[in-house]
């Protein structure tokens, strides 16, 4: 049974690499507005979960619903277009294009979508401000450090005002310091937007900025807040 008021939910799920299965029956379900952090030990499929939520990779077995609709029932064309749209991604290296300044990169987003480039630019502007780092708008990646390029990644997943956010050990990167303040930014600009946040991590000082945790064991899932 879908959990109520769930903006995303998935159950039964199942993923194999040849002889090996990545996910073994395992669920997930997340509200708008809310953080869970999907930990584990390397290897316990918590990444394959991550990735079969965003639509990336196609489960063996069981169901995943956004909104109310069925994702494995969309063609490859509309599970793109809802990654562009409705989901925002985080990665753990930050993936900025190192040929675009950092304002350019933040608007890439907007411009695959079809804004204008003033308007795509200005819009950055506003979320590397809010993230406290517009003093790097016109810096490639190269010049900046591997916090300031991580608030970049940040900002370039919350532009298109995407209802889930998706990040994949965004701190695993960065020292603790600049890790904290990622982690400060990141919630408090989702929460500000009612965005929901899949954090996949292997740090209990990370997965505490969740308001709820899940563990990923020999792909099976565990909510903590309903363990025993």
């Amino acid at each position: 049974m879908i959990p109520a008021g769930s903006l995303l939910v998935a159950e039964g799920l199942r993923k194999t690499y040849g002889p090996t299965a990545a996910l073994d029956d395992a669920g997930f379900s997340i509200h708008a507005g809310e953080t869970v952090a999907v930990m584990g030990p390397s290897g316990s499929g918590k990444s394959t979960l991550l990735h079969c939520l965003a639509g990336i990779v196609t489960p063996d077995a069981g169901t995943i619903h956004f909104d109310g609709h069925e994702l494995s029932a969309m063609s490859d064309a509309e599970r793109s277009t809802l990654r562009r749209t409705e989901f925002g991604f985080i990665f753990q290296f930050g993936q900025l294009v190192p040929e675009l300044t950092c304002v350019e990169n933040v608007a890439l987003p907007l411009r695959l979508t079809g804004t204008k480039r003033k308007e795509a630019e200005q819009r950055a502007l506003g979320w590397l401000e809010r993230l406290e780092v517009d003093d790097v708008a016109a810096k490639r990646p190269g010049e900046v450090s591997g916090g300031q390029g991580q608030r970049v990644a940040v900002a370039r997943s919350l532009v298109t005002g995407p209802r889930v956010v998706f990040a994949d050990e965004p701190t695993g990167a960065l020292d603790s310091l600049n890790g904290e303040r990622v982690m400060q930014l990141l919630t408090e600009a989702a929460r500000s937007t009612n965005a929901a946040v899949v954090l996949v991590t292997h740090e209990a000082r990370v997965a505490a900025y969740s308001d709820r945790e899940i563990v990923v064991r020999d792909g099976r899932s565990r909510d903590m807040e309903h363990a025993v």
